[in-house]
């Protein structure tokens, strides 16, 4: 039986040292983020349920796709008439549902070539995921260590998953578990589709923790009564992922020890 509580250490463990952990106030180390001089190192002192469910998003955080879609929002942005830098790609889209992609590309382009965008991102996209996509580095070793229940829930459809899990050896490992945006009337930055994947399997949401690396993602974990971890080893600077109830962290292989701590 998952113990309710940790005692919290009073020294971290000089093998403990390496993990890249920062909260808002500056603090690196081990444990959730809390303000200064608060007892941030165990779910007890922080009067929190034990975590029961994991809640993975799926791209720049199961598969290394956040870097091949953004490129190719680069591209499509110079070639269809609105050039982008890639900060300004990560801060619009990242994170970000297709039909929410699509609504700003129609206001700033219109209809017609906001559709002529979507269907050469899937094209491109999916040729490049094709040729280059792997899983984040880190990621299968984090998985097999992690020993709560683990799901997916991202703003791809279930097609894009099916490809994306499917390429790099994953859709097994989440296969009956997988939630899209597509399922829910609002995507990120609204809780919705955390709520349901955490209806859909019968957790409260304040028993679950969410592994996002987008700010649209962790806004959204906060908003469903989540914790977050907010990996900042991809696209999105460390700086956008922290906030209440969230852990910020650099490395995936760094995951299941973060969460024991929680």
């Amino acid at each position: 039986m998952r113990p309710s509580c940790r005692p919290r250490p009073d020294t971290v463990p000089d093998s403990l040292v390496p993990l890249t952990l920062r909260g808002s106030d500056g603090v690196w180390g081990i444990g959730v983020q809390g303000p200064a001089g608060a007892d941030t190192g165990s779910a007890c002192a922080a009067g929190i349920k034990p975590i029961e469910l994991v809640i993975f998003d799926c791209d720049g955080v199961l598969v290394d796709s956040e870097r091949i879609a953004a490129r190719v929002q680069v591209a499509l942005g110079a070639e269809l008439g609105w050039p982008l830098t890639l900060d300004e790609v990560v801060d619009r889209f990242i994170g970000r549902s297709h039909a929410s992609i699509r609504e700003q590309v129609a206001a700033r382009l219109g209809e017609e070539t906001a559709a002529i965008w979507s269907e050469r991102f899937e094209q491109l996209h999916r040729e490049a995921v094709d040729a280059d996509l792997a899983p984040v580095e880190g990621l299968p070793e984090a998985l097999d260590a992690i020993t709560l229940p683990t799901c997916a829930a991202s703003s791809g459809s279930h097609d894009k998953m099916r490809h994306t899990l499917g390429r790099t050896g994953l859709y097994e490992r989440f296969a009956g578990r997988i939630y899209s945006a597509t399922e829910v009337s609002r995507g990120k930055p609204a809780p919705d589709l955390f709520l349901h994947a955490a209806r859909h399997l019968g957790v409260d949401p304040a028993a679950c923790v969410v592994v996002e690396d987008s700010r649209p993602g962790v806004q959204a974990a906060r908003a469903a009564g989540m914790r977050a971890f907010g990996y900042a080893g991809g696209l999105t600077p460390a700086e956008r992922l922290e906030g209440p109830g969230t852990t910020v962290f650099h490395d995936m292989r760094t995951l299941p020890l973060l969460i024991t701590v929680q």
